[in-house]
């Protein structure tokens, strides 16, 4: 008996010596994203996986939201805006890493309306009246308050003298995505997106494009938190890799820095 009994506790001993499955899981970063990088991002992160071993929980929705819960003490790593206001509200904040920011992509903001829609080929300049363009239908873009897209938007139509006519016709979106599925369901007869929304949702149809003066430029930065992880700065790192570039520049981003590798 005495026998077995010390069998019994050399073997606890032993498995308690063996790393269980859960304390040799996978190592994992949280990333806060701007909703329009959903789909870009979800291959990058995917890409980013397979080559490190590191899981990505990624959050989307509007910078201006994720922004917010930054302040709050939301457990993120990573942070990536669709502006850079948003970027300089959370550094504001001491919540990010100022010396991690880089400013990586661009993008550009387009008119789209419903596949199926009888407008088609606006020319958007001076003189341009979207009111008039809309008629009794919605117009469908971010919150013009806080949201990226919906701040470039209105940039854009004030730069124009369109924005006080068509201003009663908006429905304000949580987001960008939320923005884009009105549009792509008809319950907006047009909408202001960003070019790589539009790209990848096939229930509308670009019929017009922003000039790109007609608005603050269009930056995507991303930084790490003042308390990332440590794996933070290598998913940066991969962020301005050659590998990202192709995949940004597959959804119609523009890659803003020179890659690294």
């Amino acid at each position: 008996m005495h026998r077995l009994a010390g069998l019994f506790a050399a073997l606890a001993i032993l498995c308690g010596s063996t790393p269980s499955p859960v304390s040799a899981q996978d190592k994992s970063l949280t990333v806060f994203a701007a909703a329009s990088m959903k789909n870009a991002l979800d291959d990058i992160d995917l890409a980013f996986t397979a080559k490190t071993g590191i899981k990505i929980v990624a959050s989307y929705a509007a910078s201006s939201a994720l922004a917010k819960q930054i302040e709050q003490g939301a457990p993120a790593d990573i942070f990536m805006s669709a502006d850079t206001d948003w970027m300089d509200y959370a550094i504001a904040k001491k919540v990010i890493n100022e010396p991690s920011r880089v400013n990586l992509l661009g993008n550009s903001i387009v008119l789209i309306a419903p596949k199926d829609s009888g407008i088609d080929k606006v020319t958007i300049g001076g003189g341009f009246d979207l009111a008039k363009l809309a008629g009794n239908g919605k117009i469908a873009t971010g919150d013009v308050s806080a949201v990226p897209v919906g701040k470039y938007a209105k940039a854009a139509l004030e730069k124009f003298g369109a924005w006080q006519a068509a201003e009663p016709k908006f429905a304000m979106a949580e987001s960008v995505r939320a923005a884009l599925t009105l549009v792509a369901r008809g319950e907006a007869v047009l909408g202001i997106v960003y070019a790589t929304d539009a790209k990848v949702e096939p229930g509308v149809k670009i019929v017009g494009t922003f000039p790109a003066d007609s608005h603050p430029p269009i930056v995507y930065p991303v930084a790490a938190m003042t308390a990332a992880k440590t794996e933070a700065a290598s998913y940066l790192a991969f962020l301005r890799s050659s590998a990202a570039k192709a995949i940004f520049e597959k959804y119609g981003f523009s890659f803003l820095v020179s890659p690294t590798t």
